[in-house]
């Protein structure tokens, strides 16, 4: 059975969209009205674990999400498409890649974890390891990941909405599947990819997107987003959804 989603326009490119770890397939809502429904088709999938699949076991690999998103691509009846994935979901995308390239037009990597994974040092992992069974935790990551500017209102849902849209086992699992995995050397980098990331995004920065996705993809090429975090669907959803449709307005043709 495919992965629970929902779909946003009706145009001929189809992009599937990939959330990350503390969010979910309706992550993206913010900048949903103002994306090209004449242009484009967004497929926003919940990974196993997480919302309409919060129920549903699995093994909360990189590897299985990029299955079960193309196992959804298939079911939907979509040959080729472009993807989007934000933080954990920016991995899983490289990985499709790898798996279909051929069926892949390009990627847009928002805040994304490479494909390398992220080596913490011990208290940091500690620390993002017991994310898992505490909303003050989450609130605090939440906060450190976007400069420790936003209203505490919005740090209170955005953890609290992390809790109840994820399931504690599969939200456990998914940390060591992307910041341990690595397939880099696989990586053949051909496709374009569009790197955009938030100024006040402290780990997610230029510097770890030159040694990473600007070495790796020779199409590759990176925008930095004004007054936003880790989280430019909800700190700038206008500026998001410009840019990703920007960049992927060329590849609709086919």
């Amino acid at each position: 059975m495919p992965n629970t989603f929902h779909r946003v326009g009706t145009g001929a490119h189809p992009v599937l969209v990939l959330h990350g770890w503390f969010g979910d397939a309706h992550a993206f809502e913010p900048i949903e009205p103002w994306l090209s429904g004449e242009q484009f088709t967004y497929v926003f999938m919940d990974c196993r674990g997480y919302g309409g699949m919060r129920d549903v076991r699995g093994n909360y690999t990189i590897d299985e999400i990029a299955s079960d998103a193309l196992t959804l691509a298939d079911a939907l009846g979509i040959e080729t498409f472009s993807l989007v994935g934000h933080s954990m979901g920016g991995m899983a995308i490289e990985r499709i890649a790898v798996l279909a390239p051929d069926r892949v037009r390009a990627l847009v990597a928002v805040a994304p974890v490479p494909c390398g994974g992220i080596a913490y040092d011990p208290p940091t992992r500690q620390l993002l390891e017991a994310a898992g069974g505490s909303v003050s935790i989450r609130r605090g990551i939440i906060d450190r990941s976007t400069g420790g500017r936003l209203p505490a209102a919005w740090l209170d849902w955005k953890a609290q909405y992390s809790m109840e849209r994820a399931a504690p086992e599969a939200f456990a699992a998914y940390f060591p599947a992307w910041a341990d995995t690595d397939f880099s050397a696989e990586i053949v980098g051909r496709h374009p990819v569009k790197v955009l990331i938030g100024e006040h995004d402290p780990v997610f920065n230029a510097a770890l997107m030159d040694r990473t996705y600007l070495r790796r993809y020779r199409q590759a090429t990176l925008e930095v987003l004004e007054n936003t975090g880790h989280y430019p669907m909800n700190e700038t959803p206008l500026a998001l959804a410009a840019a990703i449709e920007r960049f992927l307005v060329p590849f609709g043709k086919t």
